[in-house]
């Protein structure tokens, strides 16, 4: 970031620590959009980024009197990015293991003897889903978690909870009408 950018920002925090709270939104309009950017590079999903970046600006505006050098206020702000992406990333591990184990203790038994149960080929169905998909589908309806409880189960907002479970069910329904056409073929 050149000198002058890093001054302009320094003056506006020193601004907003010495009581302008007008100043923050032309902070954030000037660092959001790289500070997304910054998280995809980490988490490789947009709307996780959109949700740790949002998360970030709370603890920056909570924070922000603190900052003693104003001036370095965009690598301040990147590096509560970076923590609260790493912080998501461990927090996916550590889900996806649990998933693993879910996933391990609600296997299908013997496939074979069940084909022609209505129950037996939406599981298969859900098995074609994305991992993340098929995880808030079980959740919701197998363990009946609550959307509010499967976002902070997974580390991921409420909207992006329901996002997943209106895709995955929307792709269920392709999933089980191809099955169905290719049987009548």
């Amino acid at each position: 970031m050149k000198t002058t950018e890093k001054a302009f920002d320094g003056l506006v925090v020193l601004e907003y620590q010495t009581g302008n709270k007008n100043s923050f939104p032309l902070l954030v309009k000037r660092h959001h959009l790289r500070l997304c950017k910054h998280s995809y590079r980490y988490t490789m999903d947009i709307e996780a980024s959109k949700d740790i970046v949002q998360d970030s600006w709370k603890t920056i505006i909570n924070k922000l009197h603190t900052l003693k050098d104003p001036n370095s206020f965009g690598s301040w702000a990147t590096k509560i990015v970076t923590r609260k992406s790493l912080d998501y990333l461990n927090n996916v591990k550590r889900n996806r293991k649990r998933a693993e184990n879910y996933y391990e203790e609600t296997k299908v038994d013997d496939v074979e003897d069940n084909r022609g149960s209505d129950v037996q080929k939406l599981l298969l169905a859900i098995k074609e889903l994305p991992e993340n998909q098929q995880m808030v589908l079980k959740l919701f309806y197998v363990e009946e978690y609550s959307m509010k409880e499967i976002g902070n189960f997974l580390g991921i907002s409420v909207g992006t909870t329901k996002s997943r479970l209106f895709h995955a069910r929307e792709k269920l329904k392709t999933i089980l009408k191809i099955n169905i056409n290719e049987k009548r073929h």
